[in-house]
């Protein structure tokens, strides 16, 4: 599964194009995001005198995601091959739970604005 989540790479890419795009037409000042956890505990604090762009945050959530899967498999396979401890392990996949399901969670609010969005009369 660690290698399936290589080919994310051409999400990074996509990405990348887009937040580039964007610099053309307009400054964007990045903030700091701790990763899912930070989102679920409120909006990440926009830079002082700047904004926070919603792709940006985004992304950095998909990254954050996709790292805690990582780090989840990787005590996994710790795990099994006797190098980690069943706490570590437990955490590390708990973490990784909680990061997916936070995802997921953000992922429905988004599809269902965007259905309310698409109902409205223009």
């Amino acid at each position: 599964m660690i290698e399936a989540l290589g080919s994310l790479s051409a999400f990074d890419k996509a990405v990348q194009a887009a937040a580039l795009s964007r610099a053309d037409t307009a400054p964007v000042q990045k903030s700091a995001f701790a990763g899912a956890a930070a989102l679920a505990g409120g909006v990440p604090a926009a830079s002082p005198g700047g904004s926070t762009d919603f792709a940006d945050i985004m992304a950095q959530l998909a990254t954050s995601v996709r790292n805690d899967v990582r780090a989840g498999e990787a005590a996994s396979i710790a795990g099994i091959q006797g190098k980690a401890t069943t706490q570590q392990v437990v955490e590390a996949v708990m973490s990784a739970e909680q990061s997916l399901q936070t995802a997921v969670a953000i992922r429905d609010k988004v599809v269902a604005a965007y259905l309310e969005l698409s109902r409205m009369a223009i």
